[in-house]
C-alpha cells in the first residue's frame, strides 16, 4: 500500500501562514509550494487556482477558531457574561504570542481577507461573512443566557452579539495598526460597560 501524502495540508498551512503574514497578493502559487516543500504540479492536483486555496484557507481558518474557541471560552459551565470577558482575554493572548513570535500584530486572517479581497471576489466575500456569522453566534447565545438568567436587561441579542464583534474585531484592527497588542487588552476593559449598555 502507498503512503497517504500530507501535501494538501501542507499547501493549505503554507498558505495560511504566508497570506496571514503578508497578503494573498504578494504570495505566489511558486512560493506557497517552495514553503510547502511541494511541486507545481501537487498544488493543481488539490486546488485548481488560487482562489479556491484562498476560500479553503478561510474555511480552515474559521474551523480551527470555532473549535479553540468553543473549548477554551465559550464552555456550558463558565457564566454567560463571562464568556464575553475570556474571548477579549483569549483574542488579546493570542495576538501577544503572534508578537512575540513575529514581531508583528498581524491582525485577524479572514478579516485581513476581507478588506483585500471582498470587492474583487465574491465568493471569498460570502466565505468570510459566513465566518463573521459563526463569530457572532456564541456571542449571541452567551447575550441570550445572560438575559434568561436575569443577569442582563432585555435586549436585542442579535443587534449587540454584533456589535461586540465588530468592537472586539476594531481592537485587533487598532492594535494592528499601532502594532500593540496591548491596545486590545485596554480595549477589553471597557467590554463590560459596552455590554451592558
Amino acid at each position: 500500500m502507498g503512503r497517504t501524502s500530507d501535501a494538501k495540508a501542507r499547501i493549505l498551512r503554507s498558505a495560511q501562514e504566508l497570506f496571514y503574514a503578508r497578503s494573498t497578493e504578494n504570495v505566489g502559487v511558486q512560493e506557497i509550494c517552495d514553503h510547502a516543500g511541494v511541486k507545481k504540479g501537487s498544488f493543481y492536483h488539490y486546488f485548481p487556482s488560487k482562489q479556491k486555496l484562498t476560500l479553503e484557507v478561510a474555511e480552515d481558518y474559521r474551523r480551527c477558531s470555532a473549535k479553540a474557541l468553543s473549548e477554551e471560552v465559550f464552555c456550558s459551565d463558565i457564566p454567560p457574561l463571562q464568556r464575553i470577558e475570556g474571548l477579549f482575554q483569549y483574542v488579546y493572548l493570542f495576538h501577544k504570542k503572534v508578537k512575540a513570535e513575529t514581531g508583528k500584530v498581524q491582525g485577524c486572517l479572514n478579516v485581513n481577507l476581507s478588506t483585500e479581497l471582498s470587492t474583487q471576489e465574491a465568493s471569498i466575500r460570502e466565505k468570510i461573512c459566513e465566518s463573521f456569522s459563526g463569530g457572532i453566534a456564541p456571542i449571541e447565545a452567551a447575550l441570550s443566557e445572560a438575559v434568561e438568567k436575569g443577569d442582563l436587561r432585555e435586549m436585542d441579542t442579535q443587534a449587540k452579539a454584533e456589535a461586540i464583534f465588530v468592537y472586539l474585531q476594531g481592537a485587533v484592527m487598532m492594535a494592528k495598526a499601532q502594532n500593540d497588542p496591548e491596545v486590545i487588552f485596554r480595549l477589553a476593559k471597557e467590554v463590560k460597560n459596552f455590554v451592558e449598555a
